[in-house]
């Protein structure tokens, strides 16, 4: 969450220094490069928590009521997208372009596994894998807007812009069909966090698979063929090399994206567990209200930038602009502060108060 917040300081303070996706790495400086790709660990943690989050639910209260809560949810984080999250990012409730990005894809993921959670426990991880996995032979199709399919593709596919009726646009930065796959993955590894597993074998299980997603990533990064649509070259320094090797393709995101990004995402679950409960504490902070915190730190953020754009602060691209790719990380430390009362605050509410609503947050 806290790296997130690092790359959506970026978002609004940098984008005069515009970054791609894959990122130029000829033109973008290598400070700049790795602050982006340390926020490439976000989306695919959160949605694979999501899944496992979904699977603990399951647990204590079944598979129906599971089902529901997930519809329930899933719509609200479509909702939300459409309308507070938009307006976060644009200023605008009707803005020209809507983009579709992650809290519309955990809806769709949300929805997706309210399905998929009465499958076999074996075709759920099967086909959590060879989503994961095998999507990236569907690169090759790619509808024109004129084309049938086209608007059903670019969301489940092909990252496209949807024209919508009053002549607008919705922008599907998120594909879905790899995140199913994600989402499905973090419902399978309920069982490793039931309230009677082993702790040592959860341990175990976590790392021993993330070392093999970071092993298959690796050999096939290594190969330069399937697993990313974007190979990786020699670079003038070692440096430039080493940065053309983990620049992967989020948007779908590829194989080998999701295979470096989960596998150091299960690991990182596995030492975390080892860390000392109460050097933590500060962090399960933000964990406890997640919702509460997204919300509220893109509207702090779009507050912060428009009172510097207010006050004259804009530089000469027009926008507010941080100095540094070393300042947002600067900026994102001060807004944590914050961040952390409110969320604070929000998780003592939730355990004063019982208000269905409150789940949600």
């Amino acid at each position: 969450m806290l790296l997130m917040l690092v790359d959506h300081v970026r978002e609004f303070f940098y984008l005069h220094s515009q970054v791609r996706d894959p990122m130029d790495l000829a033109a973008t400086p290598p400070d700049l490069v790795l602050t982006r790709l340390a926020s490439h660990l976000c989306a695919p943690v959160f949605i694979l928590l999501t899944g496992l989050s979904a699977s603990l639910y399951g647990q204590r209260h079944g598979t129906e009521e599971t089902a529901v809560f997930l519809l329930k949810r899933g719509l609200l984080l479509i909702l939300l997208e459409l309308t507070l999250v938009s307006f976060a990012w644009t200023g605008s409730f009707r803005p020209a372009i809507f983009y579709l990005q992650v809290i519309w894809v955990i809806g769709l993921c949300m929805l997706a596994l309210a399905a998929l959670i009465w499958l076999p426990r074996a075709l759920l991880v099967a086909g959590a894998l060879a989503l994961m996995l095998g999507h990236n032979l569907l690169d090759g199709i790619v509808l024109r807007a004129d084309e049938p399919g086209y608007v059903l593709w670019s969301i489940l596919h092909q990252r496209g812009m949807i024209a919508l009726p009053w002549g607008g646009a919705a922008r599907t930065s998120y594909p879905l069909l790899p995140w199913i796959g994600v989402i499905a993955a973090g419902y399978a590894l309920g069982p490793l966090f039931a309230e009677r597993a082993d702790a040592v074998r959860r341990q175990a299980w976590l790392l021993a698979l993330g070392m093999a997603s970071l092993t298959t990533v690796l050999v096939l990064r290594a190969l330069n063929g399937y697993g990313e649509p974007v190979p990786w070259q020699q670079g003038a320094s070692p440096l430039a090399t080493a940065l053309s090797f983990v620049n992967l393709t989020k948007y779908p995101p590829s194989a080998d994206f999701l295979l470096l990004t989960l596998g150091l995402g299960l690991g990182l679950l596995a030492l975390f567990e080892m860390v000392p409960r109460r050097l933590l504490e500060g962090l399960r902070v933000f964990g406890g209200a997640p919702l509460f915190f997204y919300l509220l730190h893109l509207a702090l953020l779009r507050v912060l930038y428009d009172g510097a754009h207010a006050l004259g602060f804009a530089g000469a691209s027009g926008r507010v602009e941080a100095g540094s790719p070393l300042a947002l990380w600067v900026i994102a430390a001060a807004v944590s502060v914050p961040l952390w009362l409110a969320c604070r605050a929000m998780v003592r509410l939730k355990q004063l108060r019982a208000w269905p609503v409150l789940r949600y947050l």
